[in-house]
């Protein structure tokens, strides 16, 4: 068994997964200030939680967009299992060629969805992952990932709003009935749920034409259960999708037991 981290701007998703299966994951807020020791303690909490020992575990691995808990939570990994956690980054093997500017600048996050995309779905791919920012990414058909867009996220969008303008309310994310909204709530429902969707379709048509060709159409992330029934477009949603790619990224940088 193996110890799966997703460390996002908002959320830390712990999985552990046993021969690429999932067996339970927990959710835990991202601090940049953690310490080790605190890392210790809540990663083991976490582990009790789903029943799982610290001796069971065979390794980890992890990607972080948060560089200030990356070694915290690196470290507590070695101190409760004994073994190293495979960070990725620059040097792993993750089976993706590259067509961007600069392969060092690519988020972690973002190969680690491309390539659960090609292990666990099909090739071309749009990838749209939403969190605290909406990125979309694309993978073609040789594995080659090359490039995508990143968008404020939903609930940024909101807080910018609230914070930003007298009258406008601080609202919860729920889709609305109709596009033209009879009152504030509404109206700011609309813009942000059915306006991220219609960008969302937007987005798919223009990497689509940039790419010519049609592609297998995937999202993850916090919010996208509540953004993607509003787009137009058939587009999956796997919340455990970066798990998915962490396993197969761990598995091809490690040999397994024999």
């Amino acid at each position: 068994m193996i110890l799966a981290i997703d460390v996002g701007n908002t959320t830390t998703v712990l999985g552990c997964m046993e021969e690429g299966v999932i067996v339970d994951t927990v959710r835990m807020r991202s601090e940049s200030g953690i310490t080790v020791a605190e890392a210790a303690i809540r990663i083991r909490s976490l582990l009790h939680y789903m029943s799982v020992r610290e001796e069971e575990l065979e390794g980890a691995v992890m990607a972080s967009v948060v560089p200030q808990m990356t070694e915290p939570l690196a470290e507590a990994v070695r101190k409760l299992t004994g073994r190293e956690c495979l960070i990725v980054g620059p040097g792993v093997r993750t089976g993706l060629n590259m067509k961007i500017d600069d392969p060092t600048t690519l988020g972690a996050d973002l190969a680690v969805g491309a390539v659960a995309a090609i292990s666990c779905y099909s090739v071309p791919a749009i990838i749209i992952d939403m969190g605290t920012a909406t990125s979309i990414t694309v993978v073609d058909g040789k594995n080659t990932f090359r490039g995508g867009a990143i968008l404020p996220g939903v609930k940024l969008g909101f807080e910018a709003l609230a914070s930003g303008t007298s009258l406008l309310p601080k609202i919860d994310i729920s889709r609305p009935d109709r596009c033209i909204g009879t009152n504030t709530a509404d109206c700011m429902r609309s813009g942000a749920i059915l306006g991220t969707a219609s960008m969302i379709d937007g987005m798919i048509d223009r990497m689509e034409e940039e790419l010519g060709e049609k592609c297998m159409l995937l999202a993850t992330g916090s919010l996208a259960g509540a953004i993607i029934p509003c787009c137009r477009h058939e587009i999956l949603c796997d919340e455990n999708l970066l798990l998915k790619g962490l396993w197969t990224i761990y598995r091809k940088n490690t040999k397994p037991k024999t």
